[in-house]
C-alpha cells in the first residue's frame, strides 16, 4: 500500500511499509525533498518557524479545508491524500514572488528572515480563511492574529504586523507603518487586496482522484475507519498482551511538550483521525456532543455557530474565546480536544481545556461504553492505551425562572493572546437571583496541581447567600486554603493569590454595594482586550548621496520570505554525509571517568563518539582560539561547569545523533574535589577571578570621597541583582564540516567570527591555516551568540569528519543550544551615593561583581561598556571595583548590548532609588542629572565628539514635546486615582551608548557584462549590512556620472564570507561593522573609479555603464579592488544617544504589565538606509523589552538552565510589545569623521526598553500607596526594588499578593463606620 501525497502541487507516493511511523513531515521536508524554506528552530510547536499549509479534499462535500499546522509535530503518515503547500509553493524567484512576499519585503519586515516563511504561509491561511467565511472580509484584527504564534526575534514584529494589515479590507492608509510602497497621504494603489482568482491551488486535482479507502490493518502505521474496526484492532493487539505497544495518534501535538515520546518506538501507530464517529460535532436538545478527534479549532468555530438560547450562547461564545488563547492557532488547528484532555487525566497536563469544561459541566465518553463526569474522569486512574475517549458532551445549563447565568473564563500567562502555559486557569458557572448565589461550579487548574479541580467546599458555602464583601471575604478564605500547589512548583504563593483574586473579580460586580460600579471616587475597571497595534515612524530621508541615505529594501528579503534564502542546514548533505549532537556535564565540577550508553548497547546509527581523545597529535584539544585566550573544545579530565562539552556523537541521522547524545551516561566522580564555585560571592570569597587587563580597565571619574562629603544625603550598601537572558536566534548553532583534498578542509558555519572559526579549527586540526576554509552566506540570528559560542560547534564538525574522513554536520537542538550556549553575564551591584536635596548626584561608589562563567570569552569586554553606559549622568565623581569571576558555571557570552544593558539598568536603578528617598520624580532626578557637554568631556574623555554631536539634552526635550509627556504624567495620575484594580506608570529614560569602529576587509569587482560583485568580512546576520554596502558601492561608483548609473545599484550583488579570499575578517559585532564593511567598500570603489576615470576623459562623450566596462576589459584595466578599512585615521570610538517614554498598565490581580504606548526618539547621524536603521531600532528594543519584562532565564542549584524550551523560556510575542509603538529617527547633520556622517542602530536602542520597567515601576509604587492606605500603614517601607524581569509574579508580589484580602477587609471597615 502507498502514502500519496502532494507537496507544492508535486506528487509523492510512497511505500508506507518502508516508512518510519514516527518520520515528521518537517524531516521529510528537510532530508529528502528540495524545498527548504520550512525551518527547525524549537521542535516543539512553539516558534511557527516550521508552518505549512495542510490542504483536505471532502469528496462527499466536494471542497477543500486548508489550514496551518507545525511540521515538526505532524507525522509523515498522517498526510495520506493531503496537500501540503510551503512558502515557495506560493511564489518564488523563478516563478514571480508571492504578494505576501513582496509585501513582507517592501514593508522591510524580514531580518535574518528565519521566520519569515512561516510567517508568509501563516498569512496566507488567514486570507483563505476570510476568502471561505460568510463575510469574506479579512480585517485588520484578523490580521494582527494572522501570525500571533510565530516567533520573530528580530523585527519587534510592528513591520509584520503591518504587513499583514496591508490585506485588510478595513485598514486605515494612514495605520500603516513605514513602507516602500507608499508615503502617508498616497492613495497606495500599489497595494492591491489578496486576488483569490490568482491565488495558489493548495489541492491539484490529481490528487482527487486518488482518494481511496485504506487497508488499515496489515502496517506499522494503521488507520481504522469506524470505531468497531478501531475495536477489533485494539483487541488484538491486546490479545498479544504486552509484546505489542501501541500509539494513538490524532493530531501528535504532544510531542512538543512531552519530548521523550519521540524516543519512544512502537510496534503499532494507530491513526484515529479517519473515524467518522470521533470527527463529528453533534447538537442535541441536551447539549452538544463533541468527537474527540475534533481539532481545537474546529471546536472553537462550532461553538460560535451554535444557536441556542442567549445566556448559554454567551457561555459557549466564552468557552470558544479562551479556547482561542490555547496555544497557536497552527497547533490548535491539529490538536484535537479530546487528546488535550488525556493529556491532563493521563500525564497532568497543566490544560486549559480540561479546567474551562470542568466548569461547564462536560461529560466523557470513553470506549468502555462509560459516560463520566469530567471531574470523575480526571481524577481516575491514568487510561490505558487501549482504552481512549470517543466524545466529550458540552450540556446547555439549566436556569430557574428570574435566574440568570454567569460564566467567566480567566487565565493569569505570560502572554495574553496565547501560545503560553497558564500560571493559573479558571472557570466558573453560577446561577443567581439578584445578589444571591443559587448554585455554582467553579474550577481551578494548571497552579500545581495533578488535574484541574472543583472548589466544592467554596461552592457549598457560596449557595444560597447573598454576595457581599463579608461573604466574599470568607469565601476567598476557604478558597485560599484548598488552592495549594504541590512541592516544587514555581511561584506558588503567586497562584494561590491568583485565584483568589480571580474568585473576587467574577463574584464583586454582585456586591450590593457597588451596583453602581463605582465607590469612593474609584472606578471597577472590568478586564478590557488589548487595544489594537498602531505606530507612527518619523523617518528622515537623505538625498546628499544616493542611493545610501535611501530606504532600499534589505537585499535579498523577497528571498528570505519565500524560503528560498539558503542558511547553512539549508545547503544539501554531501554524499556519506554524518551528523553530530553534543554531549554536555551537567555536573559543574567533577572527574570524568567514562561515556556509556544506557542499556550499555550502542544506539541505532552511532558511528562514533569524538572526545578529547581523537585531537591529532599535531592539533590541539581548542574550541576557541583568540588573543585574549584559549578555551578547550571538549572536557578532558575534569569538567569544569554544567553545560560543558565533553563528546560529540556522529550517527548517520541528525535524529539518531541527538537519540544517542541523550541516552549517553557520563561517569562522574567528586570523591576528593573541592565543592564548585557557583555563586560571585563564593568566587571573591576563593580569590577565583579573571585578571582584567588595565587598558581594558575603565577610568575613574573624579574624587568620590570629596563627593560624598559634599552631600546633603547618602544611600549605603544597597545592592542589586541582574541575572541572565538566552539570545534565542530563530536558527540555533549549526555547522557543516567537509573534507577535501590535501588533508584540507572546508566548514560551512552560521557565525559572527569567521576568521577565528578558521584559525581555531586549522589549531585543533594541526594543519596549516590556508588548508582551511570558512564560509558564511547568512546567519539566521547572531545577537552575539554566534561569536565565541557558534566556533566550538564548527570545530567539533570539523575535528570529527578530519577523523572520519566524511563529511559531518550538526544542527544542534533548541534544548541544547540554550543549556550550552550561555547568556547574559549575570551579576551583583553593590553601591554607595550621595545627592543634594535637590537631587543632584554628587558621588557614585560601586561595586560589581560579574559572573563570567568558567573560562573568560570574551567577558574582557564587559567592565568598560558596563561603565560605558552608566556614565549617561553626571555623577559628580563615580568610583567602581570590578571583578570578573571565575565560577563553575557555563561560560557567559557577549549579547546585543554586553554590559551596556546592565549598565543602563543600574543608572536607572540608582536614579530612582535616589528620587524615592527624596520623594521627587524619577524624571526630576535623571533631568537634573543629564551631562552638559563639559561633564560628558570629562566622563567620555575620548569618544565626547564635538559639541555639536552632544544631542542628547535637546533629545529629551524634544521627546518630550513630541510624546506630551507632561499631559500624560497628569492623565496617568487622574487614572491611578480613579482605579482600583489598574494602575499605570510613565517614565522617560535617556541612554548614552558608546561604540568603536574595527578593521574591515573588502573587495569589489566587476564583472564583463557591468554586473557587480562586492565581498566583505562583515556578516549578513539580518541587520542590513548586505543593503548598505550595495547602496555605497552604488554611490561611488555612480560618481563617474556614466549614462544609466542610476540602475547601479539592481547590478550589484553581494556574496558570502569566504576566509581564504578575505582575510582579517575580524568580526561581526559592536554595531559598527556595517559601517565599517561600507567604508571598505568605499576605498575599494575609489581605487576602481581612478582607474576608469581616464577612459571616461578620453571617451567622445556621455558613455554609459556597460559600454565603459566593455572597454576597460578590452584594454585590461584591472576592474577588481580590495582594501582593508583601518579607523586609526579617524577616532575609533563615539556615542550614541536616545531617548524613550513609556506608559504601562498594571493589572493588580495577575501583575500583567502592557505596554501602551512606546515613544522613541534615536539619534541616528545621516542613515545609511533609514528603512533597515528602524528595523533595528524597534527590533532592538523589543528584545530588550524581553530582557527587562519577559525573559526567565532559570537554572537548577548546579547551574543547569532549566528553562530550557519555549514552553518555559517567554521572548516577546505580537501581544506583548508596545500598544502604540512610535519612532522618530533624528538626523542630526554632519558628523565629518564618521561614515557619511552617520551612526549606529544595531544595539543602542535596546537600553531604551529600560523605560518599560521604570514605567512599571512607577505603576507599582502607585499600588503599594493604595495597599498601604487599605492596611492603614505609613509611608515607612515604601522604597522597593522591581527585579528584572519584572515578570507576572514579580509584579504581582510588589503590588500585593494579599491585595484582594485587605481591600476587602478595608471595605469592612469603611462600611462598619
Amino acid at each position: 500500500m502507498s502514502l500519496v501525497f502532494a507537496i507544492n502541487g508535486q506528487r509523492f507516493e510512497l511505500e508506507l511499509s518502508s516508512v518510519d511511523p514516527s518520520t515528521t513531515l518537517l524531516e521529510f521536508l528537510r532530508y529528502q525533498t528540495t524545498f527548504k524554506s520550512v525551518k527547525l528552530s524549537c521542535g516543539e510547536g512553539g516558534c511557527g518557524a516550521c508552518v505549512v499549509l495542510l490542504s483536505k479534499y471532502d469528496p462527499i462535500q466536494q471542497n477543500v479545508e486548508d489550514f496551518t499546522v507545525s511540521s515538526c509535530l505532524t507525522l509523515l503518515c498522517s498526510i495520506n491524500h493531503c496537500s501540503i503547500t510551503t512558502s515557495e509553493g506560493l511564489g518564488n524567484s523563478k516563478d514571480g514572488f508571492h504578494s505576501i512576499h513582496n509585501r513582507f519585503s517592501g514593508f522591510h519586515a524580514s531580518q535574518c528572515g528565519f521566520c519569515t516563511p512561516g510567517m508568509s504561509v501563516s498569512l496566507f491561511s488567514a486570507l483563505l480563511d476570510s476568502e471561505k467565511s460568510k463575510s469574506s472580509e479579512f480585517t485588520v484584527a484578523e490580521a494582527e492574529k494572522a501570525v500571533s504564534g510565530n516567533l520573530c526575534r528580530c523585527t519587534g514584529y510592528r513591520p509584520i504586523v503591518d504587513a499583514c494589515k496591508s490585506f485588510a479590507s478595513d485598514v486605515d492608509i494612514e495605520d500603516l507603518g513605514f513602507n516602500s510602497f507608499c508615503k502617508k497621504g498616497d492613495s497606495c494603489k500599489s497595494l492591491p487586496r489578496f486576488d483569490s482568482e490568482k491565488r495558489v491551488c493548495t489541492f491539484p486535482e490529481f490528487l482527487k482522484d486518488e482518494i481511496k479507502s485504506i487497508d488499515s490493518g496489515m502496517y506499522q502505521w494503521c488507520s481504522p475507519v469506524s470505531v468497531e474496526e478501531l475495536k477489533r484492532l485494539l483487541g488484538a493487539f491486546k490479545a498479544n498482551g504486552d509484546e505489542v505497544s501501541i500509539k494513538l495518534v490524532a493530531g501528535n501535538t504532544s510531542t512538543g511538550y512531552y519530548k521523550d515520546e519521540r524516543e519512544r518506538s512502537y510496534d503499532k501507530y494507530i491513526d484515529l483521525t479517519r473515524i467518522p464517529e470521533m470527527k463529528e460535532i453533534r447538537k442535541s436538545h441536551n447539549g452538544v456532543e463533541i468527537g474527540a478527534v475534533v481539532t481545537i479549532s474546529k471546536v472553537i468555530a462550532a461553538l460560535k455557530e451554535i444557536r441556542v438560547s442567549p445566556g448559554v450562547a454567551k457561555m459557549f461564545g466564552k468557552l470558544a474565546a479562551h479556547m482561542e488563547k490555547i496555544a497557536a492557532r497552527f497547533i490548535r488547528n491539529f490538536g484535537s480536544i479530546g487528546g488535550n484532555l488525556v493529556m491532563a487525566q493521563r500525564k497532568q497536563f497543566p490544560s486549559d481545556m480540561a479546567t474551562i469544561l470542568l466548569a461547564a459541566g462536560a461529560l466523557v465518553n470513553t470506549m468502555r461504553l462509560e459516560k463520566l463526569t469530567l471531574e470523575e474522569f480526571l481524577q481516575g486512574s491514568p487510561l490505558e492505551a487501549y482504552d481512549l475517549v470517543l466524545s466529550i458532551e458540552i450540556p446547555f445549563p439549566r436556569c430557574e425562572t428570574n435566574s440568570e447565568l454567569l460564566f467567566e473564563t480567566y487565565r493569569a500567562a505570560p502572554r495574553p493572546q496565547g501560545s503560553a502555559l497558564a500560571y493559573l486557569n479558571a472557570a466558573f458557572l453560577a446561577q443567581v437571583k439578584d445578589t444571591m448565589v443559587i448554585s455554582c461550579r467553579l474550577a481551578f487548574g494548571a497552579y500545581g496541581t495533578k488535574h484541574a479541580i472543583r472548589c466544592k467546599e467554596v461552592e457549598e458555602y457560596l449557595s444560597g447567600k447573598v454576595i457581599t464583601e463579608k461573604v466574599l471575604y470568607e469565601a476567598i478564605t476557604i478558597l485560599g486554603n484548598n488552592i495549594v500547589p504541590r512541592d516544587g512548583t514555581s511561584n506558588p504563593a503567586y497562584r494561590s493569590s491568583l485565584a483568589r483574586g480571580f474568585l473576587f473579580e467574577f463574584f464583586r460586580t454582585l456586591i450590593t454595594q457597588t451596583k453602581d460600579k463605582t465607590s469612593n471616587g474609584y472606578h471597577y475597571d472590568p478586564p478590557k482586550p488589548l487595544p489594537m497595534l498602531s505606530s507612527s515612524q518619523i523617518v528622515p530621508i537623505n538625498n546628499e548621496y544616493h542611493p545610501v541615505g535611501q530606504p532600499v529594501t534589505k537585499s535579498g528579503a523577497s528571498l528570505q520570505a519565500s524560503g528560498e534564502a539558503v542558511y547553512v542546514d539549508d545547503i544539501p548533505a554531501p554524499a556519506n554525509c554524518l551528523y553530530g549532537a553534543f554531549i554536555y556535564s551537567k555536573k559543574p565540577y567533577a572527574r570524568i571517568k567514562g561515556i556509556r550508553f544506557k542499556e550499555n548497547s550502542v544506539p541505532d546509527g552511532v558511528l562514533a563518539v569524538i572526545s578529547c581523545k581523537d585531537v591529532p597529535k599535531s592539533g590541539q584539544n581548542l574550541g576557541l582560539k583568540f588573543s585574549l585566550g584559549t578555551e578547550p573544545l571538549f572536557a578532558e579530565e575534569f569538567t569544569n561547569s554544567v553545560g560543558e562539552c565533553i563528546a560529540l556523537v556522529v550517527a548517520d541521522t541528525q535524529r539518531h545523533a541527538d537519540t544517542a547524545a541523550n541516552l549517553a551516561v557520563v561517569e562522574y566522580e567528586t570523591e576528593d574535589l573541592e565543592p564548585p564555585i557557583l555563586t560571585v560571592e563564593d568566587a571573591v570569597k576563593k580569590s577565583s577571578l579573571f585578571e582584567i587587563f588595565p587598558f581594558l580597565y575603565p577610568q575613574q571619574v573624579g574624587d568620590t570621597s570629596k563627593g560624598m562629603a559634599e552631600a546633603d544625603h547618602r544611600i549605603l550598601s544597597s545592592e542589586i541583582r541582574i541575572g541572565s537572558q538566552y539570545f534565542f536566534y530563530m536558527e540555533t548553532q549549526t555547522a557543516l564540516a567537509v573534507p577535501d583534498e590535501d588533508n584540507s578542509m572546508v566548514v560551512y558555519s552560521s557565525c559572527q567570527m569567521p576568521q577565528y572559526v578558521h584559525t581555531t579549527v586549522a589549531t585543533c586540526l594541526g594543519i596549516p591555516e590556508n588548508n582551511v576554509r570558512v564560509i558564511v552566506r547568512r546567519v539566521g540570528g547572531g545577537f552575539g551568540g554566534k561569536a565565541v559560542k557558534s566556533i566550538p560547534v564548527a570545530t567539533a564538525c570539523a575535528l570529527a569528519a578530519h577523523k572520519l574522513q566524511r563529511p559531518v554536520r550538526t544542527y544542534v537542538n533548541r534544548k541544547t543550544d540554550m543549556i550550552m550556549t550561555g547568556g547574559r553575564h549575570p551579576m551583583k551591584i553593590t553601591y554607595n551615593v550621595g545627592f543634594k536635596s535637590t537631587g543632584k548626584i554628587t558621588a557614585l561608589e560601586l561595586e560589581i561583581l560579574i559572573d563570567a562563567g568558567a573560562t573568560l570569552g570574551l567577558s574582557l569586554l564587559m567592565p568598560s561598556n558596563i561603565i560605558g553606559a552608566l556614565k549617561k549622568y553626571n555623577w559628580g565623581a563615580l568610583s567602581f571595583d570590578l571583578k570578573l569571576c571565575k565560577t563553575n558555571l557555563l561560560s557567559k557570552a557577549i549579547m546585543r548590548g554586553p554590559g551596556d544593558v546592565q549598565g543602563t539598568y543600574i543608572a536607572e536603578a540608582i536614579i530612582e532609588n535616589v528620587a524615592s528617598s527624596l520623594s521627587l520624580e524619577a524624571d526630576t532626578i535623571r533631568k537634573i542629572n543629564l551631562h552638559t557637554y563639559e561633564s560628558l568631556a570629562l566622563f567620555y574623555k575620548d569618544s565626547a565628539g564635538e559639541p555639536h554631536e552632544y544631542t542628547l539634552s535637546s533629545m529629551w526635550d524634544k521627546l518630550g514635546v513630541s510624546s506630551k509627556f507632561e499631559e500624560r504624567v497628569s492623565i496617568v495620575r487622574e487614572f491611578n486615582e480613579s482605579n482600583i484594580w489598574r494602575k499605570r506608570g510613565i517614565s522617560r529614560v535617556p541612554i548614552t551608548y558608546p561604540v568603536s569602529m574595527y578593521a574591515t576587509p573588502g573587495r569589489v569587482s566587476v564583472l564583463s557584462d557591468g554586473s557587480i560583485v562586492v565581498e566583505v568580512g562583515g556578516i549578513e546576520l539580518g541587520q542590513g549590512l548586505w543593503t548598505k554596502v550595495k547602496q555605497m558601492t552604488s554611490y561611488v561608483l555612480g560618481l563617474l556620472q556614466c549614462d544609466g548609473s542610476e540602475e547601479l545599484l539592481e547590478k550589484i550583488r553581494v556574496v558570502q564570507s569566504d576566509t581564504l579570499s578575505m582575510v582579517q575578517g575580524n568580526f561581526t559585532g559592536g554595531s559598527t561593522t556595517s559601517e565599517g564593511s561600507c567604508s571598505a567598500v568605499r576605498l575599494c570603489c575609489e581605487t576602481l573609479v581612478e582607474r576608469l576615470k581616464p577612459l571616461i576623459k578620453r571617451s567622445d562623450g556621455p558613455m554609459s555603464w556597460n559600454k565603459l566596462i566593455s572597454q576597460a576589459y578590452a584594454q585590461s584595466v584591472n576592474l577588481s579592488a580590495s582594501d582593508l578599512y583601518a579607523p586609526g585615521k579617524t577616532p575609533t570610538k563615539y556615542l550614541n544617544y536616545g531617548v524613550a517614554v513609556s506608559e504601562v498598565e498594571v493589572d493588580l490581580v495577575t501583575g500583567q504589565t502592557t505596554v501602551l504606548q512606546t515613544d522613541i526618539l534615536y539619534d541616528c547621524g545621516k542613515s545609511l538606509n533609514p528603512a533597515v536603521d528602524l528595523g533595528q531600532i524597534e527590533g532592538s528594543f523589543v528584545q530588550g523589552l524581553g530582557f527587562f519584562m519577559l525573559e526567565e532565564y532559570i537554572t537548577d542549584s548546579e547551574g543547569l538552565v532549566v528553562t530550557d524550551s519555549t514552553w518555559t523560556y517567554k521572548i516577546p510575542t505580537i501581544d506583548t510589545i508596545p500598544r502604540q509603538f512610535n519612532v522618530e529617527m533624528l538626523n542630526s547633520g554632519c558628523h565629518e569623521k564618521r561614515v557619511l556622517s552617520s551612526k549606529a542602530s544595531g544595539e543602542p536602542p535596546l537600553l531604551l526598553a529600560a523605560s518599560v520597567h521604570c514605567a512599571t515601576r512607577e505603576a507599582v509604587k502607585e499600588a503599594r500607596k493604595q495597599l498601604r492606605i487599605w492596611k492603614g500603614e505609613d509611608g515607612l517601607g515604601s522604597t522597593f526594588q522591581l527585579p528584572v524581569p519584572a515578570t507576572m509574579p514579580v509584579v504581582k508580589e510588589l503590588c500585593g499578593l494579599d491585595i484582594v484580602e485587605s481591600y476587602l477587609v478595608w471595605k469592612l471597615r469603611v462600611n462598619s463606620r
